[in-house]
């Protein structure tokens, strides 16, 4: 069984990348619209111990684009204050979006860094807050949840709410949910996903790696077994569910089905992929159903 072509939405368009635009930070909505943040290249600086786009980082604080691209129309938006550290890109209620960075220091006088910046539908700063330290994975929900996964630093950290490994915010930067009753202690997020209202995270230990699923109304979590090793995006639709498992710097990843059987989920077709483009750290996240991959400056979809 094949698993299908998946279908190109967006790519960077040419003279954007010849004025000298560089494609930073992406996110899919919980309606399902993408969201690219652009920036100048004069505002970055370049890791020479990575490739890709996880490469370039803000130098200093500077202003950037917000594209969003909905049922096949780009809007944009200038956006303001973008701050060194910026690696996280979310789509919020009302039009607002998160800008965040993986890291939140802490203060002498007991405090922690606002790492967390609330946008206006117009792209101004409205509000800061933490959500937490060594963010791994943001994920947003339908009524404007954040959803956290953490790696190792925030875990064994100092950070009260980094250390159960997943986490939820509002908007006004409350923490309102920890797990209760994983199966073993997380050491780091790798992916996340959303199923209507329901939320998936994936999440590794030293016991192994987990798919869990958690229910905004009542918080209620379910964990299983995760069957693919180093997951880097999965999108569920009912029993079924699509994984995806990147090889860094090469334009191929490997993607697995999987169905619920017996409470537990089962691989029953598996098959790599050849993409337009390298993928890095950041390359999937799952809407209702539908994988979503970052390859180069390119996205595209695949329906679980």
């Amino acid at each position: 069984m094949t698993l299908g072509e998946p279908s190109v939405v967006w790519s960077l368009p040419p003279e954007d990348a010849r004025a000298g635009w560089r494609a930073l930070w992406w996110s899919v909505g919980p309606s399902g619209d993408l969201a690219v943040v652009l920036v100048q290249e004069r505002h970055l600086r370049r890791s020479s111990s990575i490739r890709g786009w996880v490469e370039w980082s803000v130098a200093a604080p500077c202003d950037g684009v917000l594209v969003v691209i909905s049922d096949g129309v780009e809007h944009r938006t200038s956006v303001t204050g973008i701050g060194p550290g910026t690696s996280h890109l979310a789509l919020l209620s009302w039009s607002r979006f998160l800008l965040a960075a993986g890291r939140a220091r802490w203060h002498l006088d007991g405090s922690w860094e606002r790492n967390a910046v609330v946008y206006s539908p117009g792209g101004y700063p409205i509000s800061h807050f933490c959500i937490g330290d060594d963010i791994d994975y943001i994920v947003t929900d339908r009524d404007g949840g954040i959803w956290t996964a953490y790696g190792d630093e925030g875990i064994y950290g100092d950070h009260p709410e980094s250390d159960a490994g997943l986490a939820r915010w509002d908007t006004d930067g409350l923490h309102t949910w920890s797990p209760q009753g994983l199966p073993v202690w997380p050491l780091g997020g790798s992916a996340g996903a959303t199923e209507g209202a329901v939320v998936w995270l994936a999440w590794y230990s030293h016991g192994g790696a987990f798919l869990s699923r958690v229910d905004p109304a009542d918080g209620h979590i379910s964990s299983y077994r995760n069957p693919v090793r180093d997951t880097d995006g999965i999108a569920v639709r009912g029993s079924r569910m699509l994984l995806s498992h990147r090889y860094h710097g090469r334009p191929v990843v490997e993607l697995s089905r999987a169905e619920l059987v017996d409470d537990a989920w089962v691989i029953t077709s598996k098959e790599k992929l050849r993409l337009p483009g390298p993928v890095v750290w950041g390359c999937a996240q799952g809407r209702d159903g539908v994988l979503w991959l970052r390859a180069g400056d390119t996205w595209l979809q695949i329906e679980a």
